[in-house]
């Protein structure tokens, strides 16, 4: 899209821009409104909605809430028989019948009371050691001790505390127990030194030391296959004792005291055998599905996880298992694992936080998934704020959360209906322009910047991630007129997405350069275009701010002197020129700054050129060249128009392409008619018509058809033509020259019935004749005269005739 003025008023200056907007990129639209053209540009409905990627097939998850809903189905079956076992022996048997029971009978019940009472506490613990070291686990899932000190759990809690009762109330610079939701912005810092010093005061549940140098309890890698092989011998040695007595029968002598024995005795083993093998079945079923079919693993896979996506699934099992087992065994068939990682993210452990923010980053980056989880993260606001708030965490130990939070955000704000609510977190701009933090000085060209920098406590953080993050989620808010507000008006912001925008001469010629430098640049250039670009106040406000930096256009003048082998950069700072130039201020700016002129042709024309001369001879030869013809007779048509008084020799020259001009007159269409009609307007207005009648006859046409030609080209447009807007006008001026320069040429319009054609135009124009370049559908720069005028001015040429 390309915009250019004409009939320059009394001190204004001439300037020809151009916008060619690129291929769309991560799914964000720009509006057509922000692109300037020399047509307008009607409004275009929304795009279709992308319909939701979700497969037809059930989610992985629900594999695990339905083998949890089976589990607890078995384990509150078998607690119900045993409980029912126990009531029964204590109350009917040992209660009503202790005088009557043979000894045997009394040691076998009593002992598998005991017994069941033994695998009664030691399931309920199993759960809960369970539970608690799923979230101690590696990578991969072992249960190494270097992957339980990073946990902030129960099971290593425990054993620290048992180990060295004053390790609790040391500093731990890993820990980081925050509250959750606080009343404070989202952009504000934190101050995680408070957070720490208020937790070195008080005890926190797990960290509470059980038994006083007792480390030893706790050698076992995993508590909880102790209990679990506890269960099981009881189960078993209950089941045994049991059937036994049941084949036996030997429950003593039958008298009218102990008529009842046999059938209480009886229904007592038969509830004990049946809770054994319960326990067993469920045993059995855990092991096959855990062990043999490998649940978890299949689940991860199919979650597409990866490698450390187990220690996620681990937890999301046993928090369902929890909640089947806790409440209704159906609870835990309404979990799912995106609202489970939405729930950690709310957490107050680090480690927690990490597994939420990796199970939605993975989430959103998958095709299967993404739609879903996007709609679940944009329709829960606090999610929202929480995701927001973590993009403004330094501690180098969030790193990962943060990156992954920054991830998350960049593929929400990709969602249309999420732009706006992305942007309308309070604090969320802030804590965005927080990713832009390069480490470096400003205005330090980024090929100075290592790719990881010192942080304060000299840790190595890399910011070249958080950077692209950043620019990529700017890029995507920048899709809406209002964010576009937001971002010029967020504090610092501007000045941090020029100083990205710096590339020197070393990191533009070393073809070694690492990539993510040269994306940075690229990315930092796409937003400056996107807010230079937008319409309205604004545009008008974000051109004059970007403008005002005074590194603005010098770094994009480096680009284009030193960027040859990076055309797509050079493409870029061009366009951001363009759009610059339409402020008054801006545009005194980029021609105040040594060297951007001449670039700017050497960039159109080719590089090395170093005269004026040289330059016009150029743009004239470009005129034969079909891709370059259109914006070279724009180019050429404006110099026309604007040159200065000193530069009158250089454009005389200009002349000489008229015979080039004329001939695509009679041969162009459309857009290549409508230029070289204008141009032809312009170059008149420097030659006599002895001169114009040589042209044509170097060109080989005869001024008939020439005045043929424009007579039918009004006659083709009987309507203002949103294509070429302007072809009516330049027709007009044409003919009204050719008619004040020689009389002849009115009786040659009259010929062919030009008269009636100009009263028809007359009835049809409208305000798409009377601005030089359009803004989508709002016209800008209004032509010196208006249509009106000069058919009036052609009409009475020919009365008076």
């Amino acid at each position: 899209m390309k915009m250019e003025q004409e009939q320059p008023k009394e001190g204004d200056t001439g300037i020809r821009l151009e916008i060619v907007q690129l291929p769309n990129r991560g799914g964000i639209n720009n509006f057509d409104a922000s692109q300037l053209s020399f047509e307008p540009q009607s409004e275009s409905s929304d795009p279709t909605p992308t319909s939701r990627n979700g497969s037809s097939k059930q989610a992985p998850e629900k594999k695990l809430t339905l083998f949890a809903f089976r589990q607890a189905l078995l384990e509150k079956s078998a607690s119900g028989l045993g409980k029912l076992a126990f009531v029964w022996a204590t109350v009917v048997l040992l209660g009503g019948f202790a005088i009557t029971l043979e000894r045997k009978d009394f040691m076998f019940v009593t002992i598998i009371l005991v017994i069941e009472s033994t695998r009664i506490f030691s399931r309920s613990h199993e759960l809960e050691w369970q539970h608690q070291s799923a979230s101690t686990l590696g990578g991969a899932g072992t249960y190494s001790l270097r992957s339980l000190q990073s946990s902030s759990r129960l099971f290593y809690r425990a054993v620290s505390a048992a180990v060295n009762p004053f390790s609790v109330i040391r500093r731990d610079g890993d820990r980081s127990r925050r509250p959750a939701r606080s009343n404070r912005a989202v952009g504000s810092s934190r101050d995680d030194s408070a957070v720490e010093s208020t937790d070195q005061r008080t005890w926190h549940g797990p960290d509470v030391p059980l038994l006083p140098y007792a480390g030893w309890v706790f050698v076992s890698k995993n508590v909880s296959r102790v209990l679990s092989w506890l269960q099981l011998l009881s189960a078993l040695a209950c089941a045994a004792l049991s059937l036994m007595r049941l084949i036996q029968q030997d429950y003593g002598s039958v008298g009218p005291e102990s008529r009842n024995r046999k059938p209480a005795l009886n229904l007592f083993y038969t509830l004990a055998l049946a809770e054994a093998l319960i326990f067993l079945m469920e045993k059995a079923y855990w092991t096959w599905r855990i062990l043999y079919c490998n649940l978890l693993e299949t689940v991860s896979r199919e979650c597409e996880l990866e490698e450390g996506g187990i220690v996620s699934i681990r937890r999301f099992f046993y928090e369902a298992y929890a909640k089947c087992i806790d409440g209704s065994v159906f609870d835990g068939l309404k979990m799912d694992l995106v609202t489970f990682a939405k729930e950690l993210l709310n957490s107050e452990f680090r480690d927690e936080q990490l597994l939420g923010a990796q199970v939605l980053e993975k989430f959103v980056n998958c095709a299967q998934f993404a739609d879903d989880t996007l709609r679940k993260i944009g329709t829960s606001t606090w999610v929202i704020e929480r995701l927001a708030e973590m993009l403004n965490w330094k501690n180098p130990a969030e790193e990962e959360i943060r990156r992954c939070a920054a991830e998350i955000v960049s593929k929400l704000a990709g969602k249309r209906q999420n732009v706006l609510r992305v942007a309308a977190i309070p604090g969320a701009i802030e804590s965005i322009s927080s990713l832009l933090h390069s480490g470096k000085t400003s205005n330090m060209a980024p090929h100075k910047m290592s790719k990881r920098s010192d942080a304060a406590d000299g840790t190595n953080y890399d910011f070249s991630v958080f950077n692209l993050l950043g620019l990529l989620i700017l890029k995507k808010l920048a899709a809406d007129h209002d964010n576009c507000w937001k971002i010029g008006n967020a504090r610092g912001l501007l000045p941090k997405i020029i100083d990205l925008t710096s590339a020197s001469k070393t990191l533009l010629r070393d073809d070694r350069a690492p990539d993510s430098q040269i994306r940075t640049v690229k990315r930092s250039l796409q937003v400056v275009k996107m807010l230079v670009s937008t319409t309205g106040t604004t545009g008008k406000f974000l051109r004059q701010e970007i403008s005002e930096i005074v590194f603005t256009v010098s770094n994009i003048r480096e680009i284009i002197q030193n960027g040859e082998s990076h055309m797509v950069l050079q493409k870029l700072g061009i366009e951001v020129l363009k759009n610059l130039a339409m402020d008054d201020n801006a545009k005194e700016k980029i021609g105040s700054t040594g060297g951007i002129t001449k670039l700017l042709l050497s960039s159109f024309l080719r590089p090395g050129f170093t005269e004026e001369k040289e330059a016009l001879e150029r743009l004239m030869g470009a005129l034969t060249k079909p891709v370059l013809q259109i914006n070279a007779s724009r180019i050429l048509r404006n110099l026309c128009a604007y040159s200065r008084a000193e530069s009158s020799d250089h454009v005389g020259r200009m002349t000489a392409a008229m015979p080039t001009v004329l001939k695509s007159i009679m041969e162009a269409k459309e857009k290549l008619l409508e230029v070289s009609i204008g141009l032809t307007t312009q170059i008149c207005k420097l030659m006599d018509p002895d001169e114009f009648a040589e042209a044509l006859k170097q060109a080989s046409i005869e001024e008939t058809d020439l005045v043929e030609k424009l007579v039918r080209t009004l006659e083709k447009y009987t309507f203002p033509e949103i294509k070429v807007p302007r072809i009516r006008r330049f027709v007009i001026e044409q003919a009204i020259w050719m008619m004040k320069s020689n009389r002849n040429s009115i009786q040659l319009f009259k010929k062919f019935e030009m008269e009636n054609l100009l009263g028809s135009v007359a009835e049809t124009t409208s305000q798409l004749e009377c601005f030089h370049i359009f803004s989508g559908s709002v016209g800008l720069i209004q032509h010196s005269k208006p249509l009106s005028s000069l058919l009036e001015m052609a009409l009475d040429l020919m009365i008076d005739s």
